[in-house]
């Protein structure tokens, strides 16, 4: 290591001293800089303490302690570690899974900056054609101006309007001044023409468009020296640009820029915001940049044809009853001689056109109190009437709406997101939007040579960005990401993914005497595109960082220059360090991880594969996303393990195709399944259960009891204790979300929230409750010696002890136990869980239900997060459900987990548009031996 590094910050290592945050054994460490470090151990041990509740928080405080006191007296005191000191430790990066942004306007593109280039490289050197036309756009001369207007407003009231500002927030107070100075008395702000006042001012956080009122009058041949002087002075003002409005207030815009020579429209000079989806100067009107629109749809409201209205054919209306709408219908159907009690398949279609979006007759309705006279009423239509309750009803209202709608692609842009302006700007004839839909392998193709297919004057403006876009394809092609398109929102992303794709734009900002803290790149990464990870891991490194990874991987342990083992159990049983030391050395401790790296310990083969009950389910002609007409057929019975590299298809197929089809079937959900041909097979099964990482609970008031819903067990059992009848508590009493029980200060959160400006938010326990969240009657009742909040501070082993003779609460603990959260306390918040964590809180909920033997399981990853000791303890819970009857379905890349399935499907043979086809199915043996399958190559090895 060269001297200068090691001068930078005086130490050539981190030093940690009494690390004790939360299970930390108050330990001392050393850990080398500018090495790639990989922190192991099993879940729960306290690898997360250390690296960022202890490594990097201590970073992070440190950070703010370089603030000004005013500054940090918005912030608040952080809270020190709980750690005596740490030296040599130099500024952090933390990349962790769960800061996927949920925004559906944060895409690939935007989150990498390589749709920001690509915006300034559209702005500057783009071709703009019309499209009305199709023509390539010319600019206007002065005399073209004057004709058309000549021609076009003959003998109309014309204003003309030099635009001074446009789209931008402010006052604007002193370029009142400046125009009044000019000798103007008008101007039109916002589309409303005023006069100048003194010191007049707008709203100065609002959006404002101005322009200057050059010129009103009536346009006639004779004033044509009136018109070409006031059009020249406009042209001056305006920068290029002028406007017209006419006497219905209509707007049009010239421009001495680009114009189309057919039909006249022109065009505003493209900048980088023309380009934005983000921005209302570059979005579709229609859907504002989302590409997609919700709609109220004729299936959505009348789900099943074969009913009449009076049985409830009108799914927002329901069944029949005293209600005006049935009354105003029944008169509307009169003319087609059909009734409230014919099925609707029966209706002719100016009938269900009539009923779904109104009349304009008026609609004669008998009425009750006075006999023989008629209300004349309009008939405004079922969808009309949903619209407008969208527009303007109560919360309750909308959520209540969103059972009918359904999300289509916006019928403007079909998913573009932009304007059309902005899509008929081209460079080598292809728009913006259309490369943003390539795969990252195309873009790459398209943008070598590009400089071969541009003009002289475009090479010169393009030359920096195009080196920058390159740059950036050519981070995400190294690690593994080329199968991504710009345009794919963050939120559909893997944990994995998002933050490899945060690591590209880490090593695209070139920094150096970084410490950067990872939490478990390799998610979701096939075991080919690992190498490209753990390449662009030590990339980093050389270019003099500090990388200290989380993570259970074999390849990147034994790729690692340092190895931390924390143990030797999980919560209590942990935290301390049990082996550290380069891969050569630490191979030879005696430590769990250090067995099953060295193969002393490893997750054995079955002796022999289930045959299943010889029942299968078949989709056939799956086509969503890239999946090309795949059959797809299901085993039941048998554990069934779908693999292929990141991007194959399997998300398509599985989450996107299979499981709607499954939830539709069991449930009517609402979610439409991607399009495939047919379905067989579904009599086989009666529910379907999908386990996935979605985060188990928003706030901090959700933890693993309230959602296994034990603790509704355990508040029952409280209110049933002699002491809780003698002051008369109910269940409600021990629940910490309603008033009563609970310490109202923090309102039952046990912290209380500090809202920051312009960071996170920060959390600090209550000072009133000391973080236990009720108050202290409700604390005085006590089972066997504890109080509520005791239980909840409980972790899963002691409450399986604690509880054992509660039979009904018990069966839930111990199925968390099963799944490996034995070190998790009840009250834990969801928001601490990690995925691995989440999904199996929920696997756990689901184990504990009473199962039927004919469920279809279906996992996504569920070894995420799991030390090879804790994926054995999975492994035998699945297989259990297995052997009662049931089918799991698991999609992995783990070889550990496939090795053990007994039926392996595999996607490929690429990512992207060169995946979508099964390439090869049966055991694992079967599999192993086909060619051309990257899963086959590696499964060789580990069988």
């Amino acid at each position: 290591m060269s001297s200068s590094k090691q001068d930078l910050i005086g130490y050539d290592q981190i030093e940690i001293f009494g690390a004790r945050e939360h299970n930390l054994k108050n330990i001392d460490l050393n850990i080398p800089r500018n090495k790639l470090v990989v922190i192991t151990g099993i879940s729960g041990s306290g690898k997360s303490s250390l690296a960022f509740d202890t490594i990097y928080a201590e970073g992070q405080r440190r950070y703010m302690e370089s603030f000004s006191a005013y500054a940090r007296s918005f912030i608040g005191g952080m809270e020190r570690p709980n750690v005596d000191k740490i030296n040599g430790l130099s500024p952090v990066i933390s990349i962790e899974q769960k800061t996927t942004s949920k925004n559906p306007r944060s895409t690939v593109g935007t989150v990498t900056e390589i749709y920001d280039f690509m915006r300034l490289l559209f702005a500057r050197a783009g071709e703009a054609f019309s499209y009305v036309s199709g023509e390539r756009m010319i600019k206007q001369s002065l005399d073209q101006i004057i004709d058309v207007i000549l021609k076009e407003y003959y003998e109309q009231k014309l204003i003309l309007l030099a635009p001074v500002v446009k789209g931008r927030k402010g006052h604007y107070r002193e370029l009142f001044v400046q125009i009044a100075k000019l000798g103007y008395t008008k101007v039109r702000v916002d589309g409303v023409v005023m006069d100048i006042q003194p010191k007049m001012q707008l709203d100065r956080f609002k959006i404002h468009d101005i322009e200057i009122v050059i010129d009103r009058l009536i346009v006639r041949a004779d004033d044509r020296f009136r018109i070409s002087q006031s059009v020249q002075t406009a042209l001056n003002q305006g920068k290029g640009l002028m406007m017209t409005c006419d006497e219905k207030g209509l707007v049009r815009n010239f421009s001495k820029h680009l114009m189309d020579p057919v039909s006249g429209i022109s065009y505003d000079e493209p900048a980088p915001n023309t380009f934005s989806f983000n921005s209302p100067y570059g979005w579709c009107p229609c859907c504002q940049g989302l590409g997609v629109v919700e709609e109220i749809t004729e299936e959505s409201i009348l789900p099943d044809k074969t009913l009449s209205i009076n049985r409830g054919a009108i799914a927002p209306i329901g069944e029949y009853r005293e209600m005006w709408i049935f009354k105003q219908l029944e008169v509307l159907l009169k003319p087609f001689k059909i009734g409230l009690t014919t099925p609707i398949e029966k209706f002719p279609k100016e009938a269900i056109d009539i009923m779904l979006y109104g009349s304009d007759e008026p609609v004669p309705v008998p009425s009750k109190k006075y006999e023989g006279t008629e209300w004349n009423t309009k008939y405004e239509g079922i969808i009309n009437f949903l619209k407008r309750q969208q527009e303007s009803g109560s919360e309750k209202i909308q959520e209540w709406l969103k059972d009918f709608m359904v999300i289509r692609d916006c019928p403007e842009c079909a998913g573009a997101r932009l304007k059309k302006e902005a899509l008929f700007i081209k460079i080598d004839g292809k728009n913006i939007a259309e490369l943003a839909q390539l795969d990252i392998t195309d873009l790459a193709r398209w943008f070598e040579n590009l400089e071969t297919r541009l003009s002289e004057r475009q090479n010169l403006i393009a030359k920096e960005v195009l080196k920058e876009i390159r740059k950036r394809i050519g981070f995400l092609t190294g690690i593994g990401l080329e199968y991504l398109t710009l345009n794919r929102p963050l939120r559909t992303l893997s944990g994995g993914e998002a933050q490899r794709i945060r690591l590209a734009t880490q090593i695209g900002t070139q920094l150096t005497n970084v410490l950067y803290i990872m939490d478990e790149p390799s998610i979701g990464l096939h075991q080919r595109d690992n190498v490209k990870l753990i390449q662009a891991l030590k990339d980093l490194r050389d270019l003099g960082n500090s990388i200290l990874v989380v993570e259970h991987d074999k390849d990147m342990m034994l790729a690692s220059d340092y190895i931390v083992d924390i143990g030797p159990g999980a919560g209590r049983h942990g935290g301390a360090i049990v082996g550290q030391g380069t891969p050569d050395i630490f191979l030879q401790n005696n430590s769990t991880t250090a067995n099953f790296l060295s193969g002393a310990f490893k997750i054995e083969v079955p002796s022999q594969r289930r045959a299943g009950n010889g029942k299968a389910l078949v989709i056939k002609g799956a086509k969503g996303n890239n999946l090309k007409n795949v059959n797809l057929r299901l085993p039941l019975g048998k554990m069934i393990a779908i693999t292929g590299v990141s991007g194959s298809g399997k998300s398509s197929l599985i989450h996107e195709t299979l499981f709607p089809i499954l939830n539709k079937h069991f449930f009517h959900s609402k979610r439409e399944p991607m399009p495939y041909k047919t379905v067989e097979g579904l009599e086989h099964l009666d529910k379907v259960i999908e386990v996935d990482q979605s985060p188990i609970g928003r706030t901090p008031r959700s933890n693993p009891a309230t959602y296994t819903g034990m603790f509704a067990d355990i508040r029952t059992l409280y209110c049933e204790l002699p002491e809780s009848k003698i002051r008369g508590y109910k269940a409600g009493r021990f629940s910490f979300n309603v008033k009563g029980g609970r310490c109202e200060d923090c309102e039952g959160a046990g912290m209380k929230k500090i809202e920051m400006e312009f960071l996170p938010d920060v959390h600090i326990a209550c000072e009133t409750c000391k973080g236990k969240r009720f108050n202290r009657e409700t604390l005085e009742v006590r089972f066997k010696g504890k109080s509520i909040a005791d239980v909840l501070d409980m972790t899963v082993e002691q409450a399986v002890a604690f509880f054992e003779n509660q039979p009904k609460i018990l069966r839930k603990i111990q199925t968390l136990k099963e799944v490996g959260l034995g070190y998790l306390t009840l009250g834990q918040q969801a928001t601490t869980l990690s995925g691995g964590e989440a999904q199996r809180v929920k696997l756990a909920e689901e184990l504990s239900k009473k199962d039927t033997g004919k469920t279809i399981y279906i996992l996504d990853e569920p070894t995420t997060g799991l030390h090879f000791q804790d994926i054995k303890t999975l492994m035998d819970v699945l297989q259990k459900l297995v052997d009662k009857g049931n089918t799991v379905l698991i999609i992995e890349h783990n070889l550990d987990v496939i090795k053990v399935a007994d039926h392996v499907i595999d996607l490929g043979p690429e990512g992207g548009n060169k995946g979508g086809q099964i390439i090869a199915e049966g055991t694992p043996e079967e599999v192993a031996k086909v060619k051309g399958s990257y899963t086959a190559f590696f499964l060789k090895d580990e069988l």
